[in-house]
């Protein structure tokens, strides 16, 4: 196969192809022998009638499409195997240049990774955030903790406050027309929950018990039900009940109850080193980011469109599938909240160029710094894997699809790559 190769702007590559006949030829008999059971040719069986008869009555035009669909791949697969170094991020884009029974000319247009030079990736000095957890953060915790186990219990002798739940009927009426939905018995509503309709629960402050209260309130402009949307409603209310949560006292007690210390001291100094950790955790997270944005945001790339639409897509879809892990159609999603897949591109779109960008700089650092992932660190990595699939690594090894291996390399290559960065350019 020959084949002209002209490097284009924005990382695009143009090959003009000229196809031997004979495999087009080939393509175009096999496309005959795939299709020739749809043809009905009076005189002869249906699948049974002569490839020139068909020629003759509809051109051999007629098997073109067929047989661009069977030679099209074979001709990227030549083009790919004689271009060594070839790092195509999309699929290509053919046009048909000639084409007749016996000659097949093609353009096939690639799009490559972008040629581009890393931005200075060692001796930043970037500063490290010292990681510090305040008395009013354990405090937060316990308080946290004392919620969790509280109990609610009936009151009485005061009206309704902030934080109360009280039980309540209700039945709302719009230009004095009960609605759909407008009503309830004996309904539980935490006040400053913020769960009914701005300027509701704030109305219900104040009632005693057996009190009963007109509450007008407006229903949002966005509001879902487009018949309520905007209106004022009246909500004729009467109170049940009244609860406040009773939480138990910070002491020793209540640390055995609530955790495996004897002593509230021991639960504070648990809970500050926990906070610690975390905080810790996420100091090193944010210093990683802070180290690679900032090659990134200094590294000049023309990042190709196709490479950024196929981490869009590769963003939405991973999107759809946390919706149907949690039991919702993208479909269903993209109705209940009058939007489109199209506008979820859109809102990617920055995020995905980003992304792009942050990966094609760490590939790039990893190549000239010749960051690999040796034989042992691979095999030790894959133990840890098969423990926690909890099989022998032999079994383990034999259930790994290529992927896996090509995920583990990596993922090593990159915490060794990250590890490079940090101590090439966090300051002391």
């Amino acid at each position: 196969m020959n084949y002209n190769k002209e490097i284009l702007e924005n990382s695009e590559i143009k090959y003009t192809i000229d196809v031997p006949a004979e495999d087009w030829k080939k393509a175009i008999a096999d496309a005959y022998t795939k299709t020739k059971s749809k043809f009905t040719v009076q005189g002869f069986r249906k699948g049974k009638v002569p490839m020139s008869v068909i020629t003759s009555m509809y051109g051999v035009g007629v098997f073109f499409e067929d047989a661009l669909d069977i030679i099209l791949p074979t001709v990227y697969k030549q083009i790919l195997d004689a271009e060594t170094g070839l790092e195509p991020v999309a699929q290509p884009d053919f046009d048909i240049v000639a084409i007749s029974d016996t000659d097949l000319k093609l353009s096939c247009l690639v799009t490559v990774k972008p040629e581009f030079t890393v931005a200075k990736y060692t001796g930043l000095k970037i500063k490290k955030e010292k990681v510090v957890v305040s008395e009013d953060m354990i405090i937060a915790e316990l308080a946290a903790a004392q919620d969790k186990a509280g109990s609610w219990e009936s009151v009485t002798g005061r009206p309704a406050q902030k934080f109360d739940t009280v039980v309540i009927d209700y039945s709302g009426s719009v230009g004095g027309v009960k609605f759909d939905g407008g009503s309830a018995e004996k309904q539980s509503l935490e006040l400053g929950s913020n769960m009914f309709i701005p300027g509701f629960e704030e109305q219900v402050e104040g009632l005693t018990i057996g009190e009963a209260k007109d509450i007008t309130v407006t229903f949002p402009a966005e509001y879902g039900a487009d018949n309520l949307a905007g209106k004022a409603a009246v909500f004729a209310v009467k109170l049940h009940e009244i609860k406040a949560k009773s939480v138990p006292e910070l002491n020793d007690e209540f640390a055995k109850d609530v955790s495996e210390f004897d002593t509230l001291a021991e639960y504070k100094d648990s809970i500050k080193a926990n906070l610690e950790k975390a905080a810790s955790e996420k100091a090193v997270t944010e210093l990683e980011n802070k180290v690679i944005d900032a090659i990134a945001d200094a590294t000049e790339i023309n990042i190709p469109d196709a490479m950024i639409l196929a981490q869009v897509e590769e963003m939405v879809q991973e999107f759809e599938y946390r919706l149907t892990y949690q039991g919702m159609k993208a479909d269903d999603y993209y109705k209940y909240t009058n939007s489109s897949r199209d506008e979820l591109k859109v809102k990617y779109n920055e995020t995905a160029g980003k992304q792009v960008k942050v990966r094609l700089v760490m590939e790039a650092i990893i190549k000239a710094e010749k960051i690999l992932a040796s034989e042992d660190e691979i095999n030790a990595k894959i133990a840890d894997f098969a423990k926690g699939a909890n099989k022998d690594v032999a079994e383990f090894k034999k259930t790994m699809h290529p992927e896996q291996a090509m995920y583990i390399e990596n993922q090593i290559s990159t915490e060794k790559l990250i590890a490079f960065l940090l101590e090439s350019n966090v300051s002391k």
